[in-house]
């Protein structure tokens, strides 16, 4: 075997030169707002980084709150002048309040809470206004206006009390809320008390509450800026006393807003002072996102879920119909037939649906600025005057002028008509927001009528009648969720809405349905029917005083069920329970409606199913309270 050579193996080559080192690239820098996990690492950073911790705040808030909901506008207006609060005092040591809470999305992230945004106002994530169970920095569930002050005087007067000298209480309230009576009780006091401890005042002035401010104090802002009452820039400072000075409180300001080495000079002044002092802070609300700052209805105070990139709701969110835009429309078409309908509002008038009416009549809508008490006893002076007066509130702030309505309203006999949008449970704003209280308190007011409209078309119905009721107050509620289709009714029994009868079976039970509790309880009827029993589903339209034909209905079925999404205790439960007992009737009645209790934030739907409110809870309660029938 002929073995052949190999060839011999050809030299290897060589190496390449080794190429020029580029210089590596830094390590990439965390933002700085990650950086922080508390007020202390703030006061850590020199002045010039704050710009930049500025812009990604404003960035993160943009992301974070048009992912779920909420207080947008006003919280972009606060940036800076967070930052030199938590700068210059030393929170929780000294006491920050903010009034009202929904500006203190800036103060969470500030204080360690910057991973609960991304379940802002859902169930189980991060409150949208100050929560004690959250951190030790919030101090008040502050998220009602114009308290702020009151408990100011109470916090400064107990740190004196107990020798406790070197702490500090700030109170940051909004020129907005500094339109409501009780802030001004408590300046009266602030500048009067011989007990409080330093007290600083920080006067967010940004023109607005939702819509511009209205009133004497706004025109007396815009002089002290020196421009009119909707600038944004601080302009130089007053030549003459201001109101405040002349209170007793030393005036620093007014002072650009957005500069925080401005704010944090003026606080730091501020805090070197005895006496009680007031910041006059000018803010733009919305700054920073275009879409806000071009948003001339409220500066995207409050919104639901968006685009970032537009500022505008998806597509199937924009063509859904609101109760309260249901409302907007009837109340300006009853006004061109009414010309005594008068119309009055507590700084809310395009979220309770009072533009359209502003428009077409603009001297018939008065807006009071964040005073509910003003409201309502108004109200009473233009009904003593011959109007028709309709006040739009939410309801969870009619809680706030119920001593007008017992006693300069409903005491008069006098015909003012409510209308309390939001009410039952509103969802994501919580326990301070759900409008739960109502029905428990006007249900106490002699004299009133309530309504609670099931759909559009007795929402129309309704304020229709309202308005001319002339023999005392009326009122009428409605949830803050989309207006679902009308729901016709089979017909009527004495002034009773009938919109099911069992055929063929016998009376088991009768489902009263308040409101738009009418929907599930027609769902529940559905359900118990296929298990064999007879029902009735009434809405009764009015829900007090109760219906004289309502216990004899009652009367007429093995159970009752009162179904309505308002405090169980002083609901139309309670009262059919009590006209039957009146009557000797026997008929048990089962009454279904919230718990007492502080309820937290959520889905509407998720927290009425949670009370029982939806339609397998009203059928597991019917099934559960039905006795066997008696055999033939």
């Amino acid at each position: 075997m002929t073995i052949t050579p190999r060839a011999p193996a050809s030299p290897a080559p060589a190496p390449p030169a080794p190429a020029p080192a580029l210089p590596s690239a830094p390590p990439a820098r965390r933002p700085l707002l990650a950086r922080l996990d508390g007020p202390a690492d703030l006061r850590a950073l020199p002045h010039h980084a704050l710009g930049q911790l500025a812009t990604e705040i404003r960035d993160f808030l943009v992301a974070k709150v048009c992912a779920t909901g909420g207080h947008l506008g006003v919280n972009l207006g606060v940036v800076e002048l967070t930052l030199a609060l938590h700068r210059v005092f030393d929170s929780p040591r000294d006491v920050l309040l903010f009034d009202t809470g929904h500006q203190t999305y800036v103060h969470k992230l500030l204080t360690g809470r910057q991973a609960g945004f991304d379940r802002l106002r859902q169930p189980g994530g991060l409150s949208g206004y100050p929560a004690r169970t959250e951190s030790a920095h919030d101090w008040i569930e502050s998220s009602h206006a114009s308290t702020a002050l009151s408990y100011a005087d109470g916090l400064a007067k107990a740190l004196g009390l107990r020798g406790e000298t070197g702490r500090r209480v700030v109170a940051v309230i909004g020129d907005g809320a500094l339109t409501g009576g009780l802030a001004w009780e408590g300046l009266n006091n602030l500048a009067a008390s011989a007990h409080a401890g330093p007290v600083v005042i920080v006067l967010n002035d940004n023109g607005r509450s939702y819509a511009p401010t209205v009133g004497g104090l706004a025109r007396h802002l815009g002089r002290l800026r020196g421009h009119g009452p909707d600038a944004g820039a601080a302009g130089p400072a007053p030549t003459t006393e201001t109101l405040f000075e002349h209170l007793g409180f030393t005036y620093l300001g007014p002072v650009d807003g957005h500069d925080t080495r401005t704010v944090e000079a003026a606080l730091r002044h501020a805090r070197s002072l005895a006496g009680p002092v007031l910041v006059h802070c000018v803010t733009a609300k919305g700054k920073g996102y275009a879409p806000a700052e071009a948003d001339e209805a409220d500066r995207m105070h409050g919104i639901g879920t968006l685009d970032p990139a537009t500022g505008r709701p998806p597509a199937a969110v924009r063509s859904k119909k609101s109760w309260t835009s249901v409302f907007a429309a009837e109340i300006t078409a009853l006004a061109a037939r009414h010309p005594d309908l008068v119309a009055v509002t507590a700084a809310m008038l395009r979220p309770v649906g009072l533009h359209r009416f502003a428009e077409a009549f603009p001297g018939r809508v008065f807006d009071c600025g964040i005073a509910e008490q003003h409201a309502l006893c108004s109200a009473a002076g233009l009904a003593m005057g011959g109007l028709h007066p309709v006040v739009c509130l939410y309801a969870t702030f009619l809680n706030r002028a119920f001593d007008q309505l017992l006693m300069d309203v409903a005491l008069h006999r006098l015909p003012v008509t409510l209308v309390l949008d939001r009410a039952g449970v509103t969802g994501p704003d919580g326990a301070s927001h759900h409008g739960m209280w109502d029905t428990t308190l006007l249900s106490a007011v002699p004299g009133i009528r309530l309504a609670a409209p099931r759909d559009p078309a007795t929402l129309r119905e309704l304020l229709r009648e309202a308005v001319e009721y002339a023999d005392g107050p009326t009122a009428l509620r409605f949830p803050k969720a989309t207006a679902g289709p009308d729901v016709r009714a089979l017909g009527a029994m004495d002034g009773i809405d009938i919109l099911r009868r069992s055929p063929h079976r016998p009376l088991d039970v009768l489902l009263v349905g308040a409101g738009v509790m009418a929907g599930p309880c027609l769902e529940a009827a559905a359900a118990l029917e296929r298990d064999g029993h007879g029902v009735t589903v009434v809405d009764p339209r009015w829900t007090h005083p109760v219906h004289d034909a309502l216990p004899g209905m009652a009367a007429r079925h093995r159970l009752a069920v009162t179904v309505e999404d308002t405090l169980a205790e002083g609901g139309i439960g309670s009262a059919l329970r009590a006209a039957c007992a009146d009557r000797h009737i026997t008929t048990p009645v089962r009454v279904l409606g919230l718990p007492r209790a502080f309820l937290t934030h959520g889905e509407r739907p998720d927290l009425l199913a949670r009370a029982g409110l939806d339609a397998q809870g009203i059928t597991h309660a019917v099934t559960q309270s039905l006795t066997p029938r008696a055999a033939p």
